[in-house]
């Protein structure tokens, strides 16, 4: 069984590579589903008792030309490149003192220059540190809690409220498990995995899995308890002044319901002063 980061990493992701996908023959049985442990090492140009050490925790300092190539042997994407290098001790990973968990004055000016377009600005622990008026009636004031991961893993409402549930419940852990990988002891990260870990259910399971990427350009559906249903595009920006935040801005495709519904939520959220 693994027992390092590296070593579960490597185990979870061989996991989810089917031969096909790189080219080899899907022979033989297998116990499990994925890879096997050879077959990666060959992939990979490297021995398969180096391979075993390294999934067992008793290697745990590659080479960067060795991570390279398990990344490519993995497929795994630019994000999952960079969590592997972190885990592999290669690349830096950010100490909590060094998360800016307030947001820039000029930050703010521009979240409310967007009064038709939901945005707010989390942080790595994906607690909301500030958002725009109609954002705030979008996540219906958030009276569950200002935590995106609290929101869609313990709102009772979070199933209908978003209509894709299990891709949402998905992109989160994987983006939460990135922030995760590049600050390990922040003590709030530490403290929204402890709590999500102690429930179990579905965020144990995708926990489990080890998917570490960032959000990309998304489609979001939402089911609003005043709206209706809206389906709003989702574009995300890494705050550079700020490291560890990120910008999230939602826009509705014009012309659209959605974009009918969105005026009207901000009709509804223009008398209300935003969340900070």
């Amino acid at each position: 069984m693994p027992n390092s980061e590296l070593g579960a990493y490597l185990s979870a992701r061989r996991a989810q590579v089917g031969p096909a996908q790189v080219n080899l023959p899907a022979t033989g049985f297998r116990r499990v589903p994925g890879l096997r442990r050879e077959e990666v090492a060959m992939l990979a140009g490297v021995s398969f008792d180096y391979y075993v050490r390294l999934e067992q925790g008793r290697e745990r300092s590659p080479s960067a030309q060795v991570v390279d190539a398990l990344a490519t042997a993995l497929l795994l994407s630019e994000d999952g490149r960079a969590h592997l290098l972190r885990l592999a001790g290669l690349s830096p990973r950010g100490r909590a003192a060094a998360v800016h968990e307030h947001v820039s004055p000029s930050l703010l000016q521009l979240l409310d220059a967007w009064p038709n377009n939901p945005a707010l600005v989390y942080n790595r622990a994906f607690d909301v540190l500030a958002s725009n008026a109609i954002a705030d009636a979008l996540f219906a004031g958030w009276t569950h809690s200002h935590n995106l991961m609290h929101v869609v893993f313990t709102d009772p409402a979070a199933r209908t409220f978003y209509r894709d549930w299990d891709e949402v419940a998905r992109n989160s852990v994987a983006g939460f498990r990135l922030g995760h990988g590049q600050a390990p002891d922040d003590p709030r990260i530490r403290q929204i995995l402890t709590e999500l870990l102690a429930d179990g259910g579905e965020f144990a399971e995708l926990w489990a899995s080890h998917d570490a990427r960032g959000k990309s350009l998304e489609r979001k559906t939402f089911r609003h308890r005043d709206v209706g249903e809206l389906t709003l595009t989702m574009q995300t920006f890494g705050v550079r002044s700020s490291p560890g935040q990120e910008l999230v801005v939602y826009h509705a495709e014009p012309g659209s319901p959605s974009a009918d519904a969105v005026a009207l939520l901000g009709s509804l959220a223009a008398d209300q002063p935003p969340a900070r």
